[in-house]
C-alpha cells in the first residue's frame, strides 16, 4: 500500500504552480519546488497563475488530485477587481460563462459569485495588488466546481 502525502501551501505572488518546465524561458521562473523539499511525485491540485497567490493543495496521490478537481468539490476564490463591480456583472458571472481553450469555445457550469468585504488578515504580499490612488476596487467571492 502506497502512503501518500498531502500539503497545504500559501503560494506566493510570482511563483508558477508547477515544479519544472520545458519552456524556453523556464530559467526565469520561480517554481514550487524552491519553497520546500517536497517528495518525488508531488503535484499541484489545480493551479494559481503566476501573479495570483493563495491556498494551493499539493499531493502525491493522483486519484485525490482528480477528486478535488472534479465537480464533487467546490473551490472558492477571493478576487480583487479594478473598479466597482455591478449587480449586472455579478448576475452574468452567476450564469454560464463562455471560455476558449485552444481556440474552441466552451460554456462553464454556473458558479456562485457574490460581493464580499475586503478580506481581513491576508498574508503579507511582496507586490502590492492595487494602489487606491489608481481608483476604486471591489472584492468578490467566486465558487466553482470545474
Amino acid at each position: 500500500m502506497t502512503k501518500h502525502r498531502h500539503f497545504i501551501l500559501n503560494k506566493p505572488y510570482g511563483y508558477v504552480s508547477q515544479f519544472i518546465s520545458n519552456q524556453r524561458y523556464a530559467h526565469k521562473k520561480k517554481y514550487l519546488g524552491e519553497l520546500h523539499d517536497f517528495p518525488e511525485g508531488t503535484m499541484a491540485v489545480g493551479r494559481l497563475d503566476e501573479n495570483s497567490e493563495g491556498l494551493l493543495l499539493l499531493t502525491t496521490d493522483g486519484l485525490e488530485s482528480e477528486r478535488v478537481r472534479s465537480k464533487e468539490v467546490e473551490k472558492e476564490y477571493w478576487v480583487q477587481l479594478d473598479g466597482e463591480i455591478t449587480e449586472e456583472a455579478i448576475k452574468k458571472l452567476n450564469s454560464s460563462v463562455e471560455i476558449s481553450i485552444e481556440g474552441k469555445a466552451y460554456n462553464t457550469i454556473p458558479g456562485k459569485v457574490k460581493r464580499i468585504d475586503v478580506p481581513k488578515d491576508l498574508p503579507f504580499r511582496s507586490k502590492k495588488i492595487r494602489d487606491e490612488k489608481h481608483g476604486p476596487t471591489s472584492w468578490i467571492s467566486v465558487t466553482i466546481v470545474e
